[in-house]
Parts: structure tokens; C-alpha cells; sequence
């Protein structure tokens, strides 16, 4: 199984959730079968790091997301992954207009996905503070766990 969490330049909230989402599968039955991987939709970031908040928040979780990079999505990732797990809607939108249309059943909200929320989106905490960061590992780490939880009865 290969999952890519997707969100806008993939410097915070898909790099959080890729280092939360690979925590838990270390941990569970999972570990070593499932291919984890982020991407954003832009191309800005590209190269870069993730956000020195998002790093400084996964790591008082005890996750290290420091040696990630940013990337752009592919349109090979829609060949490589069984899902491109979105943050939030726009996201969503942006990605299936990418998606070929044999593709578009693999693309899907994280949140919704994991089953912690219908429609629900991970908000961009880039302009915010440290709560922001904080929310949004909530959220990931929540979807994170329900990930393992459904990859683990697929």
C-alpha cells in the first residue's frame, strides 16, 4: 500500500501528517508495508524543509520530520499511489483537475478518508502561531491513527 498526503506547498501540514502517519505505522503491525510520502500541490517550496514550526511541534511529539523535502505532485504519483490523501479543499479541487480520470477514485480528504470528519479540512497554520501548529497536529495525528486503523482491515 502507498499513500501521499497532499496539501498546498508541503512545508507544514502534509509533512506533519506524513511524519505522524509513519509513526504509527512504525509501531503497528504495518510497519515496513506501507509506503509513506507528502507532496504540494505548488511549487514554491520545492527542496525546502519543512517550516522550523512544523519541525518544532512533530518534534514535541516525539517526530522527526526535519530531513524531509519538499516536493511538487506528479503526475506519476497518481500512477505510484493507491491514495492522495488532500488537507483541505482546495487541495482536493487541485488534485482531481490533475488526476487522469481513471485516477480520480485514488484522491480523497484526509480527514474524511480516516473517517474523523465528512468534509472536513486541515487548516494552514503558515500565518499562524504555535496553536495553530498544535491544531493541526491534533488533526493528523488523530487521522494518522485512524489511517493504520484502516490499511490494517484492507
Amino acid at each position: 500500500m502507498r499513500v501521499l498526503v497532499v496539501c498546498l506547498g508541503n512545508i507544514c501540514r502534509s509533512p506533519m501528517a506524513e511524519g505522524a502517519l509513519r509513526h504509527h505505522l512504525a509501531a503497528s503491525p504495518l510497519a515496513g508495508r506501507v509506503e509513506v510520502d507528502s507532496a504540494g500541490t505548488g511549487h514554491w517550496h520545492a527542496g525546502e524543509p519543512p517550516d522550523r514550526r512544523a519541525i518544532a511541534c512533530a518534534r514535541q511529539h516525539g517526530v522527526d520530520i526535519a530531513g524531509l523535502r519538499a516536493r511538487q505532485l506528479r503526475h506519476e504519483d497518481f500512477e505510484h499511489f493507491d491514495w492522495l490523501l488532500c488537507a483541505d479543499g482546495q487541495n482536493l479541487r487541485d488534485v482531481r483537475r490533475m488526476a487522469p480520470a481513471d485516477r480520480a477514485h485514488k484522491v480523497d480528504l484526509l480527514l474524511e478518508w480516516t473517517g474523523i470528519e465528512s468534509g472536513g479540512n486541515v487548516p494552514d497554520p503558515y500565518t499562524g502561531g504555535p496553536e495553530d501548529f498544535d491544531r493541526v497536529w491534533q488533526l493528523v495525528d488523530s487521522a494518522a491513527r485512524a489511517a493504520v486503523r484502516r490499511l490494517s482491515s484492507e
